[in-house]
């Protein structure tokens, strides 16, 4: 853990401190660490629905089997291996395609004009 002994007061108003807490709340994040979120130029993205792990698990599932096959496919020279193979790098390629879109914070777009 990093030595956080700076601290900073900042006041809003209302409707800033009810955006901010929406936000936060949305995020699943605490108010701290959205905003450091934000100090560095991310926007954290909303927190999954809950049945997504129960999802990403599936998937998980899935590709298990696919690679006990594809282990198999190998031992016995019963397949297309190399084609196995491929479609479990696409799953795995997949699964962290997902995990990154739904859990990682964006960078903040600046618009110059």
């Amino acid at each position: 853990m990093q030595n956080r002994t700076i601290e900073i007061k900042c006041r809003l108003n209302r409707k800033e401190a009810d955006t901010l807490n929406s936000r936060v709340k949305k995020s699943g994040l605490s108010r701290e660490n959205y905003l450091r979120h934000t100090i560095f130029g991310y926007v954290p993205t909303d927190a999954p629905p809950p049945d997504f792990f129960a999802m990403m698990k599936e998937l998980h599932y899935i590709g298990a089997a696919l690679k006990q096959i594809m282990q198999d496919a190998h031992i016995l020279n019963a397949t297309d291996t190399q084609r196995l193979d491929e479609t479990l790098a696409l799953h795995n390629k997949a699964v962290v395609f997902i995990m990154n879109a739904v859990m990682l914070p964006r960078k903040i777009e600046r618009k110059i004009e």
